[in-house]
């Protein structure tokens, strides 16, 4: 049986200087939450052809091209995961600020308007907290990973001048040789005396022993910020549009816990080995936004929206450390006892560049007392690049640097493999029993990102595999929400509650299931609560 893990405090020390993630790792960073407003949470989303809302304007910006007053709005709530514990200080439920933003609405003739608008909403939120709780494993392990990449020929192990295993390929140390396949090979290797030239010489080589359960719990934490700065217009109350340039900055911080309870071939309990991970990624990124709503019937209300968002430019900066604790039989001697932990720590820059985003959405209104909307975005995945720093150049002329970087091939080819086209739909309505008060329903659903059979292969020779510290993953499938919402309106304030219910169920792995034993994927799943609060105000 293996233990539940409990992170200290990491110090990040060692520095390296450039690299590319996984993708896995820099898939956290694709898509969305819906949040914004609660008007716009509360109705699923489906506002980018109906306008008039704030939030529109990371969506499609047209929908501030509908303001025909100057607002103002701030939203907070609370966001609570279900059927979770908590874990390294992240609790279940936390608070979240999550939009403030003003519209300022100029006319420039009796039907047609100028407006100018500011935003910023959280797009992100990562507070979750994934635990995986004594799963069965057979013939496999995460020290058995690594001596199988080292039997299959996947790189070559031998001592560096540091007098450290390392795996080696065409003469230099090889890509796929991860941070974790270090660790495991320079503290859960054995040793061997022999003597040579009538000195004693110790050997260190692999003797993988398989695990037959293990325990794992990882405390996601942070944001990814989205500052959108808009302008748009209306002619004649028919065409409307609008263009949103948008600053993105991404705080992410992950600490994972993982343990394996070892067993000899005889079926006797070889002992423990555990395993502490803190990753940060952080950095800012940007990307443009445009957008057209129009009324193909003059005299009908229904409206039709275009929508087409670039993909987000980022530049990131990630730190790791990762410890392993060896509490079993293996391990190199060392003082007359077995070789107890090791650690390993980076810190590099890269790039990663998100797929563009296309949608379409129809929007109509009844009367004063009833609004329809219904979008639908897609965008591929599978397009988006991790992308290798190459350093800087000096341009004398116009005296400044330009950077240089080029794409992860290898890594890119397992994104394609990987991740698959995305499609969101949105639908909602919105009904006003008097003008004062307003009832709000929604349904959003977002299609699975990740293929099934997608793995995360670290066989790959790529820096994104040299570089990763830890090896599980998770194929999450596509997500439902269900939304509703209330507003109340006293002259120029208006007060609006939404609620929304989310669920993502997905298969998690430790590591690559397809090298060693019987790795079955556990089932987990992503349960949340969102209440969310809107103050505004009209002038």
């Amino acid at each position: 049986m293996v233990k539940k893990i409990y992170i200290a405090a990491f110090v990040l020390a060692s520095v390296m200087p450039v690299a590319a993630q996984d993708t896995y790792e820099s898939g956290r960073l694709l898509g969305s939450d819906l949040n914004g407003t609660a008007r716009y949470v509360g109705m699923g989303g489906a506002m980018e052809a109906l306008g008039a809302d704030i939030s529109t304007i990371s969506t499609n910006p047209a929908g501030m091209g509908l303001f025909r007053h100057s607002a103002i709005s701030v939203s907070a709530g609370l966001v609570s995961q279900q059927d979770v514990n908590k874990f390294d200080g992240l609790s279940k439920t936390n608070l979240s600020f999550d939009q403030v933003g003003f519209v300022y609405s100029m006319r420039t003739n009796s039907k047609s308007y100028l407006n100018l608008s500011f935003n910023y909403h959280k797009s992100r939120n990562f507070d979750q907290i994934l635990s995986v709780a004594d799963h069965a494993v057979r013939d496999a392990s995460s020290n058995m990973l690594t001596a199988e990449k080292d039997l299959r020929g996947d790189y070559t192990l031998g001592y560096n001048k540091q007098n450290q295993l390392v795996g080696y390929r065409g003469g230099s140390e090889a890509y796929n040789f991860s941070q974790m396949d270090w660790l495991n090979a320079n503290v859960l290797s054995d040793e061997e005396e022999s003597t040579k030239d009538g000195k004693k010489v110790v050997d260190l080589f692999l003797n993988p022993i398989a695990a037959d359960t293990y325990n794992f719990d990882r405390a996601h934490r942070g944001w990814i910020a989205d500052f959108d700065f808009n302008v748009s217009g209306n002619a004649n109350d028919r065409f409307f549009w609008g263009v949103s340039v948008g600053i993105k900055s991404v705080r992410y911080k992950g600490r994972s816990g993982y343990a394996e309870g070892l067993r000899f071939m005889d079926g006797g309990d070889a002992g423990i080995v555990t395993y502490a991970d803190e990753r940060k990624i952080e950095g800012s990124g940007f990307d443009v936004k445009a957008g057209v709503i129009f009324r193909p019937v003059e005299s009908s209300p229904f409206r039709i929206g275009l929508s087409v968002s670039t993909p987000t430019w980022y530049d990131l900066k990630t730190t790791n450390l990762t410890e392993v604790n060896n509490e079993s039989a293996m391990g190199a001697l060392v003082d007359g006892g077995y070789t107890t932990n090791g650690d390993v720590n980076n810190v590099y820059e890269f790039k990663y560049y998100t797929p563009w985003k296309f949608g379409v959405s129809l929007g109509h209104t009844i009367g004063t007392s009833l609004a329809l909307g219904a979008s639908y975005e897609y965008s591929d995945y599978g397009a988006s690049k991790n992308r290798i720093n190459d350093g800087r150049s000096y341009d004398w002329y116009y005296d400044t640097y330009y950077e240089h970087s080029h794409t992860d091939e290898v890594m890119k080819r397992n994104t394609e493999q990987v991740m698959k086209g995305v499609s969101t739909v949105k639908v909602g309505a919105e009904f006003k029993p008097v003008p004062e008060v307003a009832v709000r329903l929604g349904y959003n659903y977002v299609s699975a990102a990740y293929d099934e059979k997608g793995v995360r292969d670290q066989t790959l020779n790529s820096l994104g595999v040299y570089y990763a510290s830890t090896s599980d993953y998770v194929n999450w499938k596509g997500t439902n929400r269900i939304t509703a919402g209330l507003g109340f309106k006293a002259g120029p304030m208006n007060i609006d509650l939404a609620y929304q219910y989310s669920k993502t169920d997905g298969k998690f792995y430790p590591f690559q299931p397809d090298l060693t034993g019987s790795v079955q994927a556990a089932d987990v799943s992503n349960k949340r609560h969102q209440v969310l609060l809107t103050l505004g105000y009209t002038f």
